[in-house]
């Protein structure tokens, strides 16, 4: 029988609200107890139609502002030079995604086109939530395992999604570094640019 500790738990576990030392801690419950894993499983999925009925929301005009005025200055940056440079070890640029232990980096924009390419990032023992994608988007996995539901990609996978689609918890038990290739539009753009 699950108690009432090991549900918030694993509330908690489904939504990436606890810290590496909890998640650890729950994880390894998870593998001991095959229904408190189906009881994960069912939030997840609850979690994933919850996010597919909730209805779209419009960003406040000042919001789409400011982030358009951040696009406009990043490109005329660009086009002041048209060579673009990021290496291996430069530790700025990454934004922290609301997910403990996820980060991004943006790459570039090509707004005209209509995409963006950006690096991602996941910590060992990071749980991506169950969801639904907002827009279509391309993986490729650099590094480390990124484990979409039961499926397990390694360097050199990759990894499309159409709009609208239902994507299981990501995660990744050893770490990852992936690069995506999103809409401009895309809300995890805009995160990277703020």
């Amino acid at each position: 029988m699950i108690h009432e500790q090991q549900q918030e738990q694993a509330a908690l576990y489904v939504l990436g609200a606890l810290n590496a030392a909890e998640q650890s801690a729950f994880e390894g419950e998870l593998r001991l107890s095959p229904e408190l894993s189906d009881f994960v499983r069912s939030l997840q999925g609850v979690t994933g139609l919850l996010a597919q009925s909730l209805p779209a929301v419009k960003p406040p005009a000042a919001l789409r502002e400011k982030v358009l005025r951040q696009i406009d200055a990043s490109a005329t940056a660009t086009q002041l030079s048209p060579l673009r440079f990021v290496q291996a070890n430069e530790s700025g640029g990454w934004k922290q995604l609301p997910v403990p232990g996820a980060w991004i980096k943006l790459l570039s924009l090509e707004r005209e086109r209509g995409y963006a390419v950006l690096l991602g990032k996941l910590e060992p023992g990071t749980r991506y939530p169950a969801h639904v994608n907002v827009a279509p988007e391309d993986l490729y996995v650099l590094t480390g395992d990124l484990h979409i539901g039961s499926r397990r990609l390694g360097p050199g996978d990759f990894h499309h999604a159409d709009a609208g689609s239902y994507h299981e918890v990501n995660y990744s038990e050893e770490g990852c570094t992936i690069l995506a290739v999103l809409t401009a539009d895309h809300p995890l753009v805009a995160v990277a640019m703020s």
